[in-house]
Order: C-alpha cells, then sequence, then structure tokens
C-alpha cells in the first residue's frame, strides 16, 4: 500500500506554465495517494500563467493556495510533516536563491526546510542555455539532496501535440516524487 503523500507544487516566473497546470491536473487525479496539497505563485509566475494560459491562475482541487509572503504556512517549519516540493518551472534567480540558502520567500523557505529536514525536493528549471553560474547552482543543490529535472521532453513516446510533449516531463516529475503513477515507459508499445 502507498503512504499517501503532502505535497506542494510551487510556481515561479519562468516560462513553462504549461509545465505547472499538468502537473496539477495530473496529481489531482491521484488524488487517492494525496494527504494534501498545497500551490503557491511567486508574482511573476502569475502574470506569466495567465498570457501563457491565457486565463487566470485558479488551484485545482484539492490544492490549497498559499501566498508567496505567507512563513505562516504549514510547510514554512521543519516540524511539519510534508514530505514533497517541486518547484515547477523553476526560475534561475529561484534556483540560485535556494542554492544559497536564502529564504527570502514562501518558495525559498520551503525549498530550504526540505533540504535541512533531508525531504524530496525537485526543482524544474526551463532555463536554456546554463551559464557557469546556474552549473554550480545545480550542482550545489544536487549535492545537498535536492533533485534537478531540467524541463526537457522525451520523444520516444511519439508525443503528437504540445500537451502530450509537456506530459514526458510531467511523468517524469510524478515518478521522481514517488506517486504510482504508469506513464508510457522505453521498450513499451
Amino acid at each position: 500500500m502507498n503512504m499517501k503523500r503532502k505535497i506542494i507544487v510551487a510556481v515561479t516566473g519562468a516560462s513553462g506554465a504549461i509545465y505547472a497546470r499538468l502537473l496539477m491536473e495530473t496529481l489531482s487525479r491521484l488524488e487517492e495517494q494525496v494527504a494534501e496539497a498545497a500551490v503557491m505563485l511567486s508574482a511573476n509566475a502569475a502574470r506569466i500563467w495567465e498570457y501563457e494560459l491565457e486565463k487566470a491562475f485558479s488551484p485545482p482541487p484539492p490544492f490549497r493556495q498559499y501566498e508567496n509572503d505567507d512563513f505562516t504556512a504549514p510547510f514554512a517549519s521543519g516540524s511539519s510533516d510534508w514530505d514533497t516540493l517541486v518547484v515547477c518551472p523553476c526560475s534561475m534567480g529561484t534556483l540560485g536563491r535556494i542554492a544559497n540558502g536564502i529564504s527570502d520567500d514562501l518558495v525559498t523557505r520551503a525549498a530550504d526546510v526540505m533540504l535541512k529536514e533531508r525531504r524530496t525536493l525537485i526543482l524544474v528549471p526551463r532555463e536554456t542555455p546554463c551559464n557557469l553560474i546556474h552549473i554550480e547552482n545545480m550542482r550545489t543543490i544536487t549535492l545537498a539532496g535536492g533533485i534537478i529535472c531540467p524541463a526537457n521532453p522525451s520523444f520516444y513516446s511519439k508525443p503528437r501535440t504540445a500537451e502530450e510533449t509537456a506530459m514526458t516531463v510531467i511523468n517524469r516529475i510524478v515518478n521522481l516524487a514517488r506517486f504510482v503513477h504508469h506513464p508510457y515507459r522505453w521498450g513499451e508499445k
């Protein structure tokens, strides 16, 4: 039997709102595996969401939205039992603040909690190309126990639409977050 997870999705100001939307929709379909779900958006994320998806953000059930300056959110403390944070998409600015221990908003504080408590932190950067600072920051997060999962789609499942292509990234994230999920696997027909 799979243990129910408490998961947070943080959406930052990088392009790629489709990834965040598909991730939350997928987790909503896995609701029997989710004890609680939270979402927070940076100010830039809300603007990019509206620009790219042509509608204002509204959290799907079972997600509860927290403001990015709400340090009273339960997962802002290591004494909580929230076990997974996915920052999707993750801007390089947010990634850099996490790598350097700068907890100046709820996204970066929650990431700091995940790292210090040795819980699951998955960062999904979409930026390309990467400069040396980006690479060193990703290295630092990896050494600290975080997972860097770039938003690089795969094509061996032969996706036909932009959404199917984006789902190849979401399937990786959901697997990394240890949810029971049955996406396409290499070698399957």
